[in-house]
């Protein structure tokens, strides 16, 4: 088994043509030609989790968010990305990332928070390219049977892992319609709201963007990582669906960079 059939894998899921133009999507350091050892999935590269890939003895990094993502001019011990860089290099460690490929597949990264919350009746949020292929961001679903606005949102917390959450008033007593999108969704605020959403989940919204709502929908920002985390899941399932000879881990590391008192 080599590292580029792993890749193969990812981008026939994900195909990097999906990929945002500002993204950088793809093989970011490594030979894809090496034999493969094992597999480590997260959400970002840290040097936390390149150390646990050498100690573990996994020489192939997927990753949600590209380690580089604009160019380096250098490579030197300047910056936590250089490290990465340089670390990997050095233990032979490939870097792989699926980033807006992956958020705008219909069961990328929106379509597994649409999966944890039981949506039905699913359509792309936002659609992207050929409308044909059924693509876009984010996803806007029904639940079975309506919720109680503020115990669907203590459920929205418990399924997210949040440790708070930020929301704006419940306008209805009720939620049956959700949005959801993965990462940062605040500009397809107006989607959610013009395909009548009772609730918008995403992450990432400013202070001025919850002001819009306007007692027309709620807002609940859950952060960017909650509402990507899960996109390690689907990395696995890709992979050891295929091809079940080779051991793939999560990355015990939370990398997350925000906390909360």
């Amino acid at each position: 088994m080599y590292i580029k059939e792993i890749i193969a894998l990812i981008e026939e899921y994900a195909p990097l043509k999906f990929q945002a133009s500002f993204d950088n999507s793809g093989l970011l350091c490594g030979d894809p030609e090496r034999e493969l050892t094992s597999v480590l999935l997260c959400i970002d590269v840290t040097e936390e989790v390149v150390n646990e890939a050498i100690t573990h003895g996994h020489n192939l990094i997927i990753s949600h968010h590209p380690l580089i993502f604009s160019g380096l001019k250098h490579i030197t011990p300047a910056t936590y990305v250089e490290r990465c860089v340089i670390s990997a290099i050095k233990h032979d460690i490939t870097i792989y990332a699926a980033h807006t490929n992956m958020d705008v597949v219909a069961n990328g990264v929106s379509g597994r928070m649409a999966d944890k919350l039981h949506l039905h009746n699913r359509q792309i949020l936002q659609p992207e390219g050929d409308l044909s292929e059924g693509n876009g961001f984010g996803i806007i679903g029904e639940l079975e049977t309506p919720v109680e606005s503020m115990a669907f949102l203590r459920q929205v917390k418990a399924t997210f892992h949040c440790d708070r959450l930020r929301y704006t008033r419940p306008h209805t007593p009720s939620i049956r319609k959700v949005a959801v999108c993965g990462g940062a969704g605040a500009s397809f605020f107006n989607r959610a709201l013009a395909n009548a959403a009772d609730i918008y989940i995403s992450g990432d919204f400013k202070y001025h963007d919850f002001f819009l709502t306007e007692n027309r929908i709620m807002i609940a920002d859950i952060g960017h990582y909650e509402s990507e985390q899960f996109t390690k899941e689907i990395f696995y399932e890709i992979l050891t669906k295929k091809i079940s000879t080779f051991a793939v881990q999560f990355s015990e590391i939370n990398t997350n960079p925000i906390k909360y008192l």
